[in-house]
């Protein structure tokens, strides 16, 4: 079974949009892991726990980064909240920059970028991706 590649949605676009076109966006991506990966189709890839998953997807993903100018500039273990739900728990977290948001919106667009995402989806039970862009400096 072939998964479809990622798209973005109409409102994904227009998040991407207000932010400023020529200045470096800073993907803030929090994840929480299945404890074994969730794969659609089960024929396609060897049993693994979530954790094992994210690495198989990290180990293209890293490439396509860097194919656009792009690096991770933090990534670490979430620990439990001290402002926020409590439920919502985290188990890593992690800081990815890049040159700005078409550099991002490309990368996802590339075709072994496209072909490793299966991997992150059985990975992953819940995550967040929240694009953060500097202060303007005030006059």
């Amino acid at each position: 079974m072939n998964q479809e590649p990622p798209t973005l949605t109409h409102d994904q676009h227009r998040v991407l949009e207000i932010l400023p076109p020529d200045q470096p966006v800073v993907m803030l991506n929090l994840l929480r892991f299945h404890d074994r990966a969730a794969y659609a189709d089960t024929d396609q890839a060897e049993p693994c726990s979530g954790r094992e998953a994210y690495k198989r997807y990290s180990q293209t993903s890293l490439q396509t980064i860097a194919a656009v100018g792009g690096r991770v500039i933090f990534g670490g273990k979430a620990h439990e909240a001290l402002i926020g739900p409590q439920e919502e728990r985290w188990h890593q977290a992690f800081l990815v920059q890049y040159p700005s948001p078409a550099a991002f919106c490309a990368m996802m667009a590339m075709p072994q970028y496209q072909a490793c995402v299966h991997h992150r989806t059985a990975a992953l039970a819940d995550s967040r991706l929240i694009p953060l862009s500097a202060f303007q400096a005030l006059s």
